[in-house]
């Protein structure tokens, strides 16, 4: 009985506190926009972390593997031979085709492209192939054009790259290495990382770049999953190879994962710092409601109202406008961020990734835990003065 007086009076007073919202609008809309301002900035930090781990994550896949050079990191810093090439093409558990091993033994360099948005110069990967590469990635299609012919100087371009890049529109020629190449195709794939990057035959880049038969990985097609123990064990026993082998998920997944940190941490940072400013704005706010409505406080207090329905309400309307303001700064944040295409620098490979800014659903679940959380410390205080007001004294005053 007494719980469900409890829960009656909480009712009643909180309603009174929204129904006197109108008197105070002005600051009222001032906690929201507060609010609002923070978790947009929140949600529109982390949404860029989201969106270069979901186009990392999404290029990797658990029966795919990456072979390096054994104490490699990166492609960057692998060198491999033609000899060991064919060995790891070889290995069980290689899953096989029509044509032979599902495996691309592959070279990666890096051309300046300028960016569209402000010319300025840009590292794009640009990526030798061989013919099993499209079937090895899955994910790979065409868009526009054809696929570059093997032996040309031709290539095919990421649709990411093409948008955020100038001169890699189809039909363009441009100069890189010792050959002038023509894009002949754009690709894409679903999102992953490989629509930022420029696709060749391996064949003809070597020679360009006075690679010789130099090769940087071999990325292979599994029989299943769980036929990656079988592979990895036989090229790790093998003395004629030294390398180092991973699965192409967890190779990718690495190397989002310093950004990824870095910017959720910095995230993080500039929205403490500016909760703080709103939860002062709430306690100015929820202050201020309290002195307006001190007779009201009063007169409920004696009518026998106990202090929790009374902490209860001004916490209850205090965390309301916090979660109006999150809903505003979400919205805000996904109709301006979400699908925001942009590039930045994988420091594994010194190129830039083309992504997109992903407003998640759970991005927008923690916006609004992050505003519930200022929305209560800013009416914490201000619930426990209007519980804590001397019934008599307030009567006397008004």
């Amino acid at each position: 009985m007494r719980l469900f007086n409890w829960l009656a009076q909480i009712g009643a007073v909180t309603l009174l506190n929204l129904r006197t919202l109108g008197q105070r609008r002005g600051a009222a809309l001032a906690t929201v926009v507060g609010v609002a301002g923070v978790v947009g900035v929140f949600v529109a930090v982390l949404s860029i972390a989201e969106g270069f781990r979901r186009t990392m994550t999404t290029a990797g896949s658990p029966e795919v593997a990456i072979v390096l050079r054994s104490g490699s990191d990166s492609e960057m810093t692998s060198v491999m031979g033609r000899d060991t090439t064919l060995l790891v093409a070889q290995a069980p558990g290689v899953a096989r085709g029509a044509s032979g091993p599902e495996a691309s033994a592959e070279l990666f360099v890096v051309v300046d492209v300028p960016k569209r948005s402000t010319g300025t110069p840009a590292n794009v990967p640009l990526r030798g192939v061989q013919p099993a590469a499209v079937a090895v990635r899955g994910n790979v299609r065409l868009v526009a054009g054809r696929m570059f012919e093997w032996g040309k100087n031709e290539v095919v371009v990421g649709q990411s790259a093409a948008r955020q890049f100038a001169g890699l529109d189809l039909g363009s020629r441009l100069r890189w290495g010792q050959n002038e190449w023509q894009v002949v195709g754009i690709f894409a794939a679903d999102g992953a990382l490989w629509e930022s990057e420029i696709w060749c035959d391996v064949a003809v880049l070597q020679p360009a770049y006075r690679r010789g038969s130099s090769y940087q990985s071999v990325v292979a097609r599994l029989e299943s999953p769980a036929a990656f123990d079988a592979f990895e064990k036989a090229l790790s026993t093998d003395p004629r190879v030294d390398v180092k082998v991973m699965r192409e998920s967890d190779y990718y997944a690495g190397q989002s994962r310093a950004l990824v940190g870095l910017i959720r941490g910095l995230g993080a940072i500039v929205a403490l710092l500016m909760g703080i400013g709103a939860v002062f704005g709430a306690l100015n706010t929820m202050y201020s409601a309290v002195a307006a409505r001190t007779r009201e406080i009063a007169t409920l207090r004696a009518l026998g109202f106990g202090p929790l329905p009374v902490v209860v309400s001004v916490l209850a309307e205090s965390m309301l406008l916090a979660l109006a303001g999150a809903a505003l700064g979400a919205a805000v944040a996904y109709a301006a961020f979400d699908g925001f295409r942009t590039s930045t620098l994988n420091w594994q490979s010194f190129s830039q990734v083309a992504f997109a800014f992903d407003v998640t659903p759970a991005l927008l679940a923690w916006g609004a835990v992050f505003a519930l959380v200022m929305g209560f410390l800013g009416g914490l205080f201000p619930a426990v003065r209007a519980a804590r007001l001397p019934v008599a004294a307030a009567l006397r005053e008004l």
